[in-house]
């Protein structure tokens, strides 16, 4: 494929700016690794063998515009009305632990869970804040740094016909795309999945409008090669480099009968699909767990709306139901399949939001205190990490960085978060300059 257009589909947060994608070239373009490269790199982080994997598969959940830690994970049920909020807590299925009584579901699989309450930075921006959480280093808001996503694509490489880094519907988006590849180039972008929930909801260059034959695939190609003379004429690039690469393989995607059953949620009983959630979040969590199935690497569930600086419960009465219910079949499902058993799970944000509620009715950015949730993979199972004071403004114990969340993703996959790769230059540079394990998680 080769999408060169304009897309009036906008993104909007509290800043009220909105985004385009002005031109596009090639969704699968991140993807060019040859089969003989992933061998010679698998081989040698065989025989490295100084980080071994707990994990095969990552899957993140990504709340982007920050979710209240005090009105889900963190309550504070004794503070002054204007910071505890309208909700109660309501007790787990581990004894001491609390959440919030929206999320009902959940309680009945914090056994299978590990709540930190003590994440935290000192970035209250958007894009800058979800830059730094997403690659564990802190730079601009424009993205210096490639996401953890895209470091696991880069040392994995391709296994099979199936992209090893998936967003769903697409990576995060506030005024511009977040969570890319950065100097590691386009092969190493997310493959966008699109909305699952939609009605008649194809995957582009998996499902094809028609058979798909060797001889109408080389009559599309002809066709793509129609383009060449506009990317001779472009300004050279990593994805005019590697669009001949992104081609190959957007070819095999669309002849892969494994692609094509990965991406077939038709396939899904109706029950299980209704108890995941007919919303965009619930189907999502549902194609997740088949990007697990199929052997992606990392998995990012991209679910924004968070950002409530005005009515927040008003928000939050139809939101956190929905969470509850996608998330707490997702880890139910996940874990009696067995695929928790080496598949780490991490569901976070940019940032928390500010104790005391606003005179909007909603609470703002707030980067000293978030909570976050870790299971699959050798995580303790029913445990509360850190706390923050009795306000929830501030870390008390155990403070978790966006480098320790980095770091212990990495480690989970067997990956040096030490290692020193290459920038299109030929500068080395560590994949984390800070950042330690989060041994507490195990």
């Amino acid at each position: 494929m080769i999408d060169i257009s304009l897309n009036a589909e906008r993104s909007r947060t509290c800043d009220g700016v909105s985004r385009r994608d002005f031109v596009r070239i090639g969704g699968l373009s991140a993807f060019g690794l040859s089969l003989p490269t992933l061998l010679r790199a698998e081989a040698k982080a065989k025989a490295t063998g100084t980080h071994k994997a707990r994990a095969r598969s990552v899957v993140l959940v990504y709340l982007g515009g920050g979710m209240s830690h005090h009105d889900t994970f963190d309550m504070k049920p004794d503070a002054p009305e204007e910071v505890r909020g309208k909700y109660k807590p309501i007790s787990t299925n581990v004894s001491g632990i609390q959440i919030c009584e929206k999320l009902p579901l959940m309680a009945a699989q914090i056994d299978k869970i590990s709540i930190v309450r003590s994440g935290g930075h000192n970035n209250d921006h958007h894009e800058t804040a979800t830059n730094w959480v997403m690659s564990g280093r802190f730079g601009s808001a424009f993205g210096d740094f490639p996401a953890i996503g895209a470091v696991v694509a880069h040392e994995t490489g391709f296994s099979g016909t199936l992209p090893p880094y998936v967003s769903i519907p697409r990576n995060p988006s506030f005024t511009w795309e977040l969570g890319k590849s950065a100097f590691l180039g386009g092969r190493f972008e997310s493959f966008k999945a699109g909305d699952p929930s939609q009605s008649g909801w194809k995957v582009q260059d998996v499902s094809p409008s028609e058979e798909m034959t060797p001889r109408k695939l080389e009559r599309r190609q002809t066709l793509l090669s129609a383009v060449d003379d506009l990317a001779s004429k472009v300004q050279s690039s990593d994805q005019i480099a590697t669009y001949d690469e992104f081609r190959q393989r957007a070819a095999s995607l669309i002849l892969s009968g494994e692609a094509r059953k990965a991406f077939a949620m038709d396939e899904e009983s109706v029950s299980l699909r209704d108890r995941y959630g007919r919303s965009t979040f619930g189907q999502s969590m549902l194609l997740a767990r088949r990007m697990v199935e199929a052997g992606v690497r990392f998995t990012t569930v991209n679910y924004g709306g968070w950002d409530h600086h005005g009515k927040i419960f008003q928000s939050l009465d139809s939101r956190l139901p929905e969470m509850d219910r996608g998330l707490s079949a997702f880890v139910a499902d996940m874990d009696t399949r067995g695929l928790l058993d080496d598949t780490l799970v991490v569901v976070m944000g940019e940032f928390g939001r500010s104790p005391k509620v606003n005179k909007d009715a909603g609470r703002d950015h707030w980067g000293p205190a978030a909570s976050m949730l870790f299971a699959g993979a050798g995580v303790r199972r029913g445990q509360v990490v850190g706390s923050t004071d009795k306000l929830g403004g501030h870390v008390t114990r155990r403070p978790v960085s966006p480098a320790d969340v980095g770091f212990t993703i990495l480690e989970a996959m067997g990956i040096d978060p030490r290692k020193l790769i290459s920038t299109p230059d030929g500068r080395p540079i560590e994949i984390l300059d800070a950042g330690e394990l989060v041994k507490e998680l195990y």
